[in-house]
């Protein structure tokens, strides 16, 4: 009897913490407070589809479940916005939740943002970094508004292991929620020096980081507003002279960041950061 008591008790403090009774949304989120976040002022979270038109529901799993309801706590009636990674943006609330996923309602119609200004595509030579390193790589290049990263084989960083994919996508994942942007960045897969050689040869403008070359600033001073282009970053103990002539050779620019020698993460970051800064004060149209 005692046993049946505690499991009546149980149940009624899980159908308390998961509320699985569909309630209508309305427009004033519950006791939480988001006005001080930034631009959207709401939390923002991923789904894979939205829901196409003011009303239609979709239901969200794993970890963004467990991000709605366990990290931030929200509950039903809670208004966030959805992103897709492909410029699509919604706001909607939270009509049910039950143990593993919530429904959503949208309370809009779906708005589809077109990407800004120049597309950027890093190629790093990231994959034999440690301890965190190329994760942190990865997250600012996502909040710094990089179209692509590309992990890039060369003879001093010729592998990346498969295992830290999953990884480092779930980096790139959380970094996009952090930073707002509603366009994915995207992880491609690793690219050798040769592969890549057709790529800087068809690019509209392509940098390469290099010691003893000239400044970036000089080089951009010169550059014309372009749709695209290439940011290439060598490994620890640098691209060898043969991987450089050839890079140069199919059409980069070799350009400086500096006097001294910089870590692979912070040459790709003080670069693709120059290159956004620029990208910014230019007048540009929406891709």
């Amino acid at each position: 009897m005692q046993s049946l008591v505690s499991s009546i008790r149980l149940t009624s403090s899980w159908a308390k913490v998961y509320n699985i009774t569909t309630l209508s949304c309305s427009k004033s989120s519950s006791s939480i407070n988001y006005s001080n976040q930034s631009r959207g002022g709401l939390p923002r979270f991923f789904a894979q589809t939205l829901p196409s038109a003011k009303g239609d529901v979709v239901r969200v799993e794993g970890d963004e479940f467990w991000h709605i309801t366990k990290v931030m706590r929200l509950n039903v009636n809670d208004r966030i916005e959805l992103f897709n990674g492909k410029g699509g943006l919604i706001e909607a609330c939270i009509q049910k939740i039950d143990r593993i996923g919530v429904h959503l309602m949208a309370l809009e119609k779906p708005r589809t943002m077109l990407p800004w200004g120049i597309q950027w595509h890093v190629y790093a030579a990231f994959g034999s970094l440690k301890g965190g390193r190329a994760d942190w790589l990865l997250e600012k290049c996502t909040e710094l508004g990089a179209s692509s990263v590309t992990p890039l084989l060369t003879k001093h960083s010729n592998s990346i292991s498969d295992n830290r994919i999953d990884r480092l996508e779930r980096v790139i994942l959380a970094a996009e929620k952090q930073c707002q942007r509603l366009h994915g960045m995207t992880l491609r897969p690793p690219i050798s020096i040769n592969d890549l050689l057709p790529a800087v040869a068809q690019s509209e403008v392509c940098f390469l980081a290099a010691a003893e070359a000239i400044p970036i600033f000089k080089a951009i001073s010169s550059l014309t507003v372009k749709s695209s282009g290439l940011l290439i970053v060598g490994p620890e103990g640098d691209l060898t002279r043969k991987e450089s002539d050839m890079i140069v050779e199919a059409g980069a620019v070799s350009v400086g960041l500096g006097a001294h020698r910089l870590r692979v993460e912070t040459a790709t970051v003080a670069l693709l950061s120059t290159v956004m800064l620029w990208s910014d004060s230019q007048d540009v149209p929406n891709n």
